[in-house]
């Protein structure tokens, strides 16, 4: 008996391994999708369109572009005042992206592995920008007249807030539940 469990469980194994290096291939590729993507949206804001000379460019009632160096992180916590500052959150969120590559690398499901990839690759487009430039080009401006739901963002943001989500729903949704206690 113990030996027909041993051999299942070896014949399953080269299985699994081979799912998780697909799920790991498909994030990874995900992660470079959103960073390439991040990074072109970011040169033809600034490039093509000039928005750091034009400011603002309205495109539709609800969404323009504006014009926001980002020199801190989420909602302005952590702002960058200096070269030391900003070398700190660059070290700080490289960290951070660290911490999430070594998740997906060892993560199994795939749907936690895509929503990894989109945190990853938004937060390595913005290291960028913050190594490169000293802060982060934000350019979206999501609004229904007055109302603005969200901050001046770019892809990278939105992909990181997407990921995010994905794992918290993901958690709050499909957690496992405890099994009742016996009563003694």
């Amino acid at each position: 008996m113990a030996e027909a469990i041993v051999a299942a469980a070896e014949e399953a194994r080269p299985v699994r391994v081979d799912l998780i290096r697909r799920n790991r291939t498909l994030a990874l590729c995900i992660a470079a999708a959103v960073f390439v993507l991040d990074q072109a949206v970011k040169w033809i804001v600034t490039n093509l369109l000039q928005l750091p000379e034009r400011l603002t460019a309205d495109w539709l009632p609800f969404f323009r572009l504006n014009w926001v160096p980002n020199h801190g992180v989420s909602m302005g916590f952590l702002t960058a005042n200096g070269e030391l500052q900003r070398w700190l959150l660059v070290a700080l969120t490289a960290a951070i992206c660290i911490f999430v590559a070594a998740w997906l690398w060892r993560e199994r499901r795939r749907d936690d592995a895509i929503a990894l990839a989109l945190i990853l690759g938004g937060a390595l487009g913005n290291i960028l920008d913050r190594v490169r430039l000293g802060y982060v080009v934000d350019y979206a401006d999501l609004h229904f007249g007055d109302w603005r739901p969200f901050l001046v963002f770019n892809i990278g943001d939105a992909a990181i807030t997407i990921g995010v989500l994905l794992l918290v729903l993901r958690a709050l949704l499909t957690r496992e539940r405890k099994a009742p206690r016996e009563k003694v």
